[in-house]
């Protein structure tokens, strides 16, 4: 049995299927109509289905753009060592990412080390499902170390399983369900 609130509770917890709705703002809380600064740079707001997929060891979470952007995916994958959640590389030079707990349905996907990968970009998930079938994830986005805004989705339980391609997915239902994982060059330069 699994402890309750750990990494590896959340995540079960968090397997399945979501939708998000996802919002940008600027750091005084106006909302954002585009996002230039991310790694995916698009209009706000826009919609996501998001293949959160964990077997009890390994992670492979997939972001699809459904709604309010051109359908794009990326895929993240990482496994559990000692209870903590490690991503695989984010590209040549990254900081390591990592997935912590803050206590039963509350996740944090974050730099382990402030270094000079993390300054150039660091993207904190600060994730909390207040309910089995609901979640809400807050990102701040710093480039060059300064926050340059925050992003938030609301997400909604569409499947507890990720097997098959969702039939909102503009990918078609035929594939699947996850990608390459995403690779950035933004901290080639470190490498």
């Amino acid at each position: 049995m699994t402890k309750p609130g750990t990494v590896r509770d959340n995540l079960e917890s968090m397997h399945g299927t979501w939708h998000d709705v996802i919002e940008l703002f600027d750091l005084d809380g106006t909302p954002l109509s585009e996002d230039k600064a991310s790694g995916s740079p698009g209009k706000s707001p826009f919609e996501n289905l998001v293949y959160f997929d964990f077997d009890g060891s390994e992670l492979a979470l997939t972001n699809v753009h459904i709604k309010g952007r051109p359908p794009a995916a990326r895929t993240f994958k990482a496994r559990l060592v000692e209870g903590v959640l490690i991503f695989d590389s984010l590209g040549p030079g990254a900081f390591e990412n990592i997935g912590m707990s803050g206590g039963p349905g509350v996740l944090t996907f974050n730099a382990r080390v402030i270094d000079a990968a993390s300054r150039v970009y660091q993207e904190p998930d600060f994730i909390y499902q207040p309910t089995p079938d609901s979640r809400i994830r807050h990102t701040v986005l710093y480039r060059d170390a300064i926050a340059v805004r925050t992003l938030t989705a609301h997400g909604t339980r569409l499947a507890e399983t990720c097997t098959r391609r969702h039939p909102l997915d503009p990918r078609g239902k035929d594939g699947p369900v996850h990608e390459t994982p995403t690779e950035a060059t933004i901290w080639a330069h470190l490498a």
